[in-house]
C-alpha cells in the first residue's frame, strides 16, 4: 500500500476506490491527519482495510479509524455494516477479546484532597481487582449460575448486589445483549469463565485513577458531572479467557463451512458466515453472551472499585462515593438501523477496536444523555491522557456512529519488551507523579507510552472529521496493569 493509492476527501478522509482492487465491493475509508497515514502505511493494516471490502453484504465502504493498527483479519480500528438477512458476520471482525470496553467512573473528590493517599489507593485497588493471565477473582460460579448470568447480564449482577440502577441505565444497551444462548458456547469457553469474573487480566488491560485536566464542552461535562481536579476512575478490560475462546471456537468451525456458501476471500482469517445462516446466528448468540460476561466483569470491578476507595480513604477525605458516567464496549457486532442511499436499512455493524459514537437524540441513550449525545470513552497509553467525548450527528452520517477507541499501537508487545526497560518505566512514571501497580514488569514494558500513537493527535482527528465532540481531558494520577 503506498500514499498514492488513496485519494483524499477531506482534510481528515481519504479512499481507496473500489477500483484499486478487482474484488473490492466498496470503496475503503480511512480517518487520519498526514503522520497518522504515514505510520498506518508501516503495517499491513491498510492491506487489512481493502481486504475487509470483499465481504459479502457490506455497503457504503470499510473503514478505519486513526488508531488503527494491524489485527486478526480486520485491522484493530475497522468498521464495516453488513445489510440484513444475508450478509456476513465475521469472527475476525469483532475480535478475540470480545466486548473489551471502558467504564468512566467520578468521585465527588478533588485531586488536592485526595493526593496524599493516592498511594495507599493504589495498593488497595491492587489488593481487591485481581490481575494477571488466568487469575481467578473472589466470584466463583457453577455451571447453571454462569448460564443465568450469560442470559442476563447486568441484571445478574443488580440482583447479586454488585450494581445499581443508575449502573445499568449508565452502560452501553444497559449491560445486557438480548438474544444470548448459553447452549451456544462451548463447555472449553465456560470453563474458562468461572472464576474470572470481576478481574482485570494482563495486556493492555488496566484500572487507573484520573485526574480531570481541561474541560472542552461545559455542557456536556456538567451533564456527566465533570470538573477541573476532578477524581475519576477507568477500567479497561473485557470477557477475559471466556471470550478469547468463543472466538477461537468459531473462528475455527467457519473456517469449515465458508466454501458452503460459496464464499471466497483474500485472506482465511477473514472467515464469516451469512447472518442469516445456521452459523452466523449461533455465532452471534455466543457472542452476545460474551458480551454479557464483559459487562457484568467490568460492573465487579466497579463494585470492588467502590470498596478500595472506601478502606484506602474512609476518615481521610469526604464523600468516597464513586459513581458510573457511562461503559462503552469495543469488539462487537451490532444490529443497527442506519440510513444508507436515503434509505433505512437494518444492518449489521462490526466495530474492532471502535467504538459506538451515537449521535443526540438516539432513543437508545439514556435520558440524561439523549440531547448531547452517548458519551465516547478513549484511554490513552499508560502514562498519557485519557479523552471523554460525545457521539455526533457527522458520526451516524459517515461512520455508523462510530468513532475511535484508543491510541492505537505503534510497537509489538514483544518488541516493547526488547526495547524498554519496565523498571525503567516505572522509575519515570513514579517520577512524574504517576503511583504504579504491576503484575511484572516485562507486562509494564508492552504497554509503555512509546509503543503507541499520539492519542491527542487521534482524538484531533475524530473531532475536525465531525465524528466525535472533545468534552474532558483526563490524566492519570495512579496506575493498576496485570
Amino acid at each position: 500500500m503506498k500514499r498514492s493509492d488513496f485519494k483524499r476527501i477531506t482534510p481528515y478522509i481519504h479512499e481507496i476506490p473500489q477500483s484499486h482492487r478487482y474484488d473490492m465491493r466498496v470503496p475503503a475509508r480511512f480517518y487520519a491527519d498526514g503522520e497518522l497515514l504515514a505510520m498506518a502505511l508501516d503495517d499491513k493494516s491498510l492491506e487489512q482495510l481493502v481486504n475487509m471490502t470483499t465481504l459479502p453484504g457490506i455497503v457504503k465502504y470499510a473503514l478505519a479509524m486513526p488508531d488503527i493498527h494491524q489485527g486478526y483479519g480486520f485491522p484493530i480500528g475497522g468498521v464495516i455494516a453488513t445489510e440484513l438477512p444475508d450478509g456476513v458476520i465475521s469472527p475476525g471482525g469483532v475480535g478475540y477479546d470480545i466486548n473489551c470496553g471502558v467504564r468512566l467512573l467520578a468521585s465527588h473528590l478533588e485531586y488536592e484532597a485526595v493526593k496524599p493517599h493516592l498511594d495507599r489507593l493504589a495498593s488497595a485497588l491492587q489488593a481487591n481487582c485481581p490481575s494477571g493471565v488466568g487469575r481467578g477473582g473472589e466470584v466463583r460460579l457453577n455451571r447453571r449460575e454462569l448460564d443465568r448470568l450469560l442470559v442476563e447480564g447486568g441484571r445478574w449482577a443488580l440482583q447479586n448486589g454488585y450494581a445499581t440502577e443508575m449502573d445499568l441505565e449508565c452502560t452501553e444497551e444497559n449491560g445486557r445483549l438480548a438474544g444470548a444462548d448459553p447452549a451456544k458456547v462451548s463447555d472449553r469457553a465456560k470453563k474458562r469463565g468461572m472464576d474470572q469474573i470481576g478481574t482485570l487480566g494482563a495486556g493492555n488491560h488496566f484500572i487507573e485513577v484520573d485526574v480531570v485536566d481541561e474541560i472542552f464542552d461545559e455542557q456536556a461535562a456538567q451533564r456527566m458531572g465533570l470538573f477541573p481536579g476532578q477524581i475519576v476512575a477507568q477500567i479497561h478490560c473485557g470477557s477475559r479467557g471466556f471470550g478469547h475462546q468463543v472466538c477461537t471456537d468459531y473462528v475455527k468451525r467457519f473456517q469449515t463451512v465458508i466454501h458452503k456458501y460459496s464464499i471466497h476471500l483474500p485472506d482465511r482469517e477473514l472467515v464469516c458466515a451469512p447472518l442469516s445462516s445456521p452459523e452466523g446466528q449461533d455465532y452471534l448468540a455466543a457472542m452476545k453472551a460474551a458480551a454479557n460476561y464483559a459487562f457484568v466483569n467490568r460492573q465487579v470491578l466497579t463494585f470492588l472499585i467502590r470498596r478500595s476507595f472506601e478502606e484506602a480513604l474512609r476518615g481521610k477525605v469526604h464523600r468516597t462515593t464513586v459513581y458510573q458516567v457511562y461503559d462503552i464496549a469495543h469488539n462487537m457486532a451490532k444490529i443497527e438501523t442506519h440510513e444508507v442511499d436515503g434509505r433505512a436499512i437494518d444492518l449489521c455493524v462490526h466495530r474492532k477496536g471502535a467504538t459506538r459514537a451515537f449521535g443526540p437524540g438516539s432513543p437508545v441513550l439514556p435520558d440524561v444523555y439523549r440531547d448531547i449525545g452517548q458519551p465516547v470513552l478513549v484511554p490513552g497509553s499508560m502514562g498519557t491522557a485519557s479523552w471523554v467525548l460525545v457521539g455526533t450527528e457527522g458520526s451516524m452520517a459517515q461512520s455508523f456512529g462510530s468513532t475511535c477507541h484508543g491510541a492505537g499501537r505503534t510497537m509489538s508487545r514483544s518488541q516493547a519488551k526488547r526495547t524498554i526497560r519496565g523498571s525503567d518505566l516505572r522509575e519515570e512514571l513514579e517520577a512524574g507523579g504517576i503511583h504504579v501497580r504491576a503484575g511484572s514488569m516485562a507486562g509494564l514494558a508492552e504497554e509503555a507510552p512509546t509503543a503507541y500513537k499520539d492519542v491527542d493527535r487521534v482524538i484531533e482527528v475524530v473531532h475536525n472529521a465531525g465524528i466525535a465532540k472533545k468534552v474532558a481531558r483526563i490524566v492519570p494520577a495512579a496506575v493498576v496493569k496485570g
